[in-house]
């Protein structure tokens, strides 16, 4: 996490996404990707899951968040920004970490997917057997 002249940094990850983060005061515009965040998200859920963290800071609309992410689907990338801001407000005011790590959010969720096995069907599903 880099601070320089007011501008805060952090990564989030979930899966294979990955979200870069930077966050300066202004009246709470964010853009992903080089988009208006409701364009990148079409469903309201993901837009409530990456604003969970500036909520329960009572920072909504304090902070210009401009986002970068990559890798994995839409639902992955939206963990890895709510992450990525978690991590961001803890490196505005480290006050925010008792708050935000009993809501869980400065957790990063290590679950990905198993790889797939030689002589199975899937990771854990094997081929069909036949007895006769």
């Amino acid at each position: 996490m880099i601070k320089e002249q007011d501008r805060f940094y952090a990564t989030g990850k979930r899966k294979t996404s990955v979200a870069r983060i930077w966050m300066s005061p202004g009246q709470g515009r964010v853009q992903v990707n080089h988009r208006e965040v409701d364009d990148y998200f079409p469903r309201p859920t993901l837009k409530m899951l990456i604003n969970q963290p500036l909520a329960l800071t009572n920072m909504v609309g304090r902070f210009d968040l401009y986002i970068l992410t990559s890798g994995g689907g839409i639902a992955g990338q939206a963990d890895a920004i709510r992450h990525g801001i978690a991590k961001a407000l803890l490196a505005y005011n480290p006050d925010f970490r008792t708050a935000l790590k009993r809501a869980g959010m400065l957790t990063r969720d290590a679950r990905k997917t198993e790889r797939k096995k030689y002589g199975q069907a899937g990771a854990r599903a094997r081929f069909q057997y036949s007895k006769r």
